[in-house]
């Protein structure tokens, strides 16, 4: 397996298209960071330049303290009256100037791992951010899957990492051009040798990089289906089935085959990279020896004093470093902002707006009506949803009936505008849904979804959940608690409705599946001002007492509200007013429970089918 050879969309191959394509997200990290902490950003910065300034002063320092030396030594043998003094001025001038570096040093770590846990936790809120604006297709759409676990990967830490590169770059440049004002002095000639020296293995970094990318990009797939086989392992909700299947071999051993693989494009990457960098970096070795040689060769030739000599030699090597650690800053600052390309590809994903503006219809009281709606999931071979029509007023109840996959619940996330339809419309109190504000609408709506969430969370807030309004109202709890059913088995739990749900926390205690769902059902009652109640199948792991005691209570809090049933269970299914036969996106029967016996079609022929299990 191997990665794409052709580049990707606005990356280009030249050295020069390459180094602009630098400073592309480079603005847009350093806003990030100024946003987030201004003040560290401030402080970065001027013990970065101190950082910068601070080495050259050393090198100077250090040329007068040998120079005076030697003028000391040469004073003693002439018999003269020589004095140490001067030179310890100087090394206590020095031992300031390092102290000074030490501090600025320390300043710019500490800095910057004040900012890592600041960036991080904006980037990781940005991301999270995005995802509540998606919508329900965005998140089943595989691509954009790819595009968040990119970005969350790698995102977080890049932004800083670019920071951290960027006044990294400034530091070293500043280094520079204080040693380039001292080599001048020695020869023109001496910077060009620093950069020609760096600059091969800055060529391989530039493109090994670029290399490292595309392959961390081409195989999002194959990591996301290891962080789910690390979740389906490791997982209480998962581990039962896992095991009484014998699954767990087989699955670990997908996971290590998924490794394998993974681990010999990082192995050939890695030693190819390794490899040309340790040649090409043999160039920067020969060419500060040779310079160094030079300088010694001046020295012996009487050019330059020995404190001369001692003072180019470390600036020819600090330099080199410099010179070394600005390419490399370059080439981290260009894979930096390819990765961080992830992040701004998928916060720039677009997102439908709201766009509704109603908080009533043109007719109130005229319920929800469907008019030939249909709808069709991207890249479905076909409708999941074909000419759906009813119409359901305040006070009735409607049932939906059908195989698994016919389009019940599809139909729901449209009421709800999860989905918008294909073609056909849905109104509302006479007006279509589009035109309504969102939260207005999902106010009005109560749903229990046959695959709700069990939340790891306490009891009360699970089901506070139905309502964000009255998230921790003790009192709304108890109320929707009682509806569900819910109540009894509550209050028995050790701390009531304050005890922690599920495995994932200390003292979180499970629950059955069926008081899962009384759970669920009671958070669909929390919103107490919604008149349309959604229920699919809600009563699916229930046994029969509790699922006539449930319906029981229900039908005396729906009586004015509008009401729609998914279930398999016919005796839930006859009570409603209305119902739908549905079967392959499309309503094959409508009536009531009496008109479809006396019809004697599909509803009639399954109704008896699970009839004649209790006789």
């Amino acid at each position: 397996m191997t990665a794409p050879a052709e580049p990707l969309e606005g990356e280009s191959s030249s050295l020069f298209q390459r180094t602009l394509g630098v400073f592309r997200y480079s603005r847009r990290a350093l806003a990030l960071v100024w946003s987030t902490a201004p003040g560290l950003a401030i402080v970065l910065g001027v013990a970065t330049i101190v950082a910068g300034v601070l080495p050259a002063a050393a090198a100077w320092v250090g040329q007068l303290i040998v120079d005076a030396v030697v003028a000391a030594i040469e004073t003693r043998e002439a018999g003269g009256d020589w004095d140490y003094r001067p030179a310890l001025q100087w090394v206590a001038l020095e031992g300031v100037i390092m102290i000074g570096i030490a501090g600025a040093q320390r300043t710019i770590s500490a800095c910057q791992s004040l900012l890592r846990a600041l960036l991080g936790q904006r980037v990781n809120v940005m991301i999270l951010d995005k995802a509540g604006t998606l919508s329900l297709s965005q998140f089943e759409d595989s691509e954009l899957y790819d595009k968040l676990t990119r970005a969350r990967r790698e995102a977080s830490q890049r932004p800083l990492g670019l920071v951290n590169k960027t006044f990294g770059l400034i530091q070293n440049g500043i280094s520079l051009i204080s040693f380039a004002a001292i080599l001048f002095q020695f020869s023109p000639w001496a910077m060009l040798i620093l950069f020609v020296g760096a600059l091969p293995v800055f060529l391989s970094e530039a493109k090994f990089s670029g290399d490292a990318f595309r392959l961390f990009r081409w195989r999002s797939p194959e990591t996301r289906m290891q962080m789910y086989l690390e979740t389906v392992l490791a997982r209480e909700d998962s581990v039962k089935e896992v095991k009484l299947f014998g699954l767990g071999p087989l699955l670990l051993e997908r996971y290590r085959d998924i490794f394998r693989r993974l681990y010999r494009e990082d192995r050939a990457l890695t030693l190819r990279r390794d490899g040309w960098g340790f040649v090409l970096g043999i160039i920067g070795s020969l060419t500060f020896y040779g310079a160094y040689a030079w300088v010694v060769v001046a020295a012996v030739a009487g050019r330059i004093t020995l404190g001369q000599m001692t003072m180019y030699v470390m600036v020819f090597r600090q330099g080199q470093s410099a010179v070394s650690a600005m390419l490399t800053a370059i080439s981290g600052m260009y894979e930096d902002n390819l990765y961080l390309s992830n992040l701004y590809e998928y916060l720039e994903q677009p997102t439908a707006t709201d766009g509704g503006w109603r908080s009533e219809g043109v007719v109130p009281g005229d319920g929800v009506r469907f008019e030939q709606v249909g709808f069709q999931y991207p890249g479905a071979p076909r409708p999941a949803l074909h000419d759906v029509s009813f119409h359901l007023r305040p006070g009735q109840s409607l049932a939906l009936v059908g195989a698994n996959g016919s389009g019940k619940t599809t139909l729901i996330k449209l009421l709800t505008r999860l989905y918008v339809p294909s073609s056909g419309r849905i109104l509302l109190d006479g007006s279509p849904l589009e035109e309504w504000s969102i939260d207005r609408l999902r106010a009005r709506i109560g749903v229990i979804f046959q695959d709700f969430m069990r939340y790891q969370m306490q009891v009360g807030e699970n089901v506070g959940a139905g309502d964000v309004a009255a998230f921790e109202d003790a009192q709304r709890w108890q109320r929707a608690a009682h509806l569900g059913q819910a109540d009894g088995f509550i209050e028995a739990l050790p701390e009531g409705y304050h005890t922690q749900l599920g495995r994932w926390f200390r003292d979180g205690q499970e629950l059955s599946g069926g008081q899962w769902q009384k759970v669920a059902l009671a958070r669909a009652f929390m919103r107490e001002e919604a008149d349309i109640l959604v229920l699919d199948e809600p009563t699916a792991a229930m046994d029969a007492q509790a699922e006539a005691d449930i319906f029981q209570r229900f039908q005396e809090y729906a009586r004015e509200r509008m009401t729609i049933i998914i279930s398999h269970r016919f005796s839930t299914v006859r009570i409603a007013d209305h119902i739908l036969v549905m079967d392959g996106g499309t309503v094959i029967e409508a009536g009531t429970h009496d008109d479809l016996m006396a019809r004697d079609g599909r509803y009639a022929h399954l109704f008896r089918l699970q009839a004649r299990g209790y006789q």
